[in-house]
């Protein structure tokens, strides 16, 4: 697709900074505007019309700063915008060396990122209204989850060096908030599996993840969210890199010989609950605790092999998925001697 104008958009919670470059890379407008609708509507159709620009013409390229970003993505959706969503990080390691740094200067560094990788450009879609509900539901829990495990690990820490009365005392005003927060957490991860059950495609998603051994309801969530429904995710293997569970070398030369290991550059999140659910698969009778045994046997260190298992798991979800089916256990035949 060829682009002739790329608008570069820093966002910060009260305020968008906005930056065009024409198809030479030259300059032609910068604004300075509130984070509103209101506000955004008034300038970007003020610049298209001043400088007679073509929405369809246009690439829109910003930082992923969740919430922030949502009257502006969601005012570009509407008009069927070409919007580019990229890492602040990604945006950062492409300049090279850099001085300073003000909004104004970030939205003409994210322009002129869009301006030169325009070849390698990789378009924003929109997840659907019940992604973005079940994504709110998963945040709250993991606030939730949070909180309830302060209030445990304060208590816990506490034993030992007061007294058995204090201890106690402490235990009976702490036992009110936990049971609360444990009613709540059920409550939504009830509300999670309605919503599931509501939708058809996301229904049926559910049921072929949950079908691979270890995945549980958080963690299939999970992954559709952050696949968007495997539509922005559609490898095993990208994903897998998104989920830090690769292995890289770390070797130059004759002087690094590093060991070989998965990047810290990963979605944490979904990375943890990938290891809850290799954990629960090596502990179900089948093909993946056979595997673990063997491979702690012939030496290997528990946790790499657990990270082979963590790759096993999302490689069979993506295989599920894309062949529209359940997973299917192996079944060993024995058969019986004459």
């Amino acid at each position: 697709m060829q682009f002739k104008h790329f608008f570069g958009i820093d966002v910060s919670k009260n305020t968008l900074d906005l930056t065009v470059l024409d198809i030479q890379g030259n300059q032609i407008a910068y604004e300075h505007l509130a984070n509103d609708l209101k506000s955004i509507k008034k300038c970007f159709l003020g610049v298209l019309k001043r400088h007679q620009i073509l929405m369809e013409d246009c690439l829109f390229c910003l930082e992923y700063t969740g919430i922030y970003n949502l009257p502006l993505v969601k005012w570009l959706t509407s008009l069927e915008a070409h919007i580019w969503l990229e890492s602040g990080s990604q945006i950062l390691k492409s300049q090279g060396i850099v001085r300073g740094k003000s909004d104004k200067v970030d939205s003409l560094r994210i322009a002129k990122y869009a301006f030169l990788n325009r070849n390698e450009v990789r378009l924003w879609k929109a997840p659907r209204e019940i992604i973005q509900h079940l994504a709110m539901l998963m945040s709250l829990r993991s606030r939730f989850i949070k909180n309830k495990k302060q209030l445990e690990v304060s208590v816990k820490e506490l034993n030992g060096f007061f007294n058995k009365e204090t201890i106690r005392s402490i235990n009976k005003h702490n036992k009110a908030p936990l049971n609360a927060l444990k009613l709540q957490i059920d409550k939504i991860e009830k509300e999670i599996l309605e919503v599931i059950k509501s939708d058809e495609r996301i229904h049926q998603l559910y049921k072929i993840i949950t079908s691979v051994d270890g995945v549980g309801l958080v963690t299939a969530t999970q992954v559709i969210i952050t696949t968007n429904e495997f539509i922005n995710i559609t490898e095993g293997r990208k994903y897998a890199c998104y989920s830090g569970v690769v292995p890289f070398e770390h070797r130059s030369g004759t002087s690094i010989r590093g060991k070989t290991r998965v990047s810290h550059m990963a979605n944490k999140k979904i990375k943890t609950l990938l290891h809850l659910a290799a954990i629960s698969a090596i502990r179900v009778k089948g093909d993946i605790q056979d595997y673990y045994l063997r491979k702690v046997a012939e030496g290997k260190h528990k946790m790499s092999v657990l990270n082979a298992v963590r790759n096993k798991i999302i490689l069979r979800i993506f295989a599920c998925v894309t062949q529209e089916r359940m997973f299917e256990k192996k079944i060993n035949f024995c058969l019986e001697k004459p």
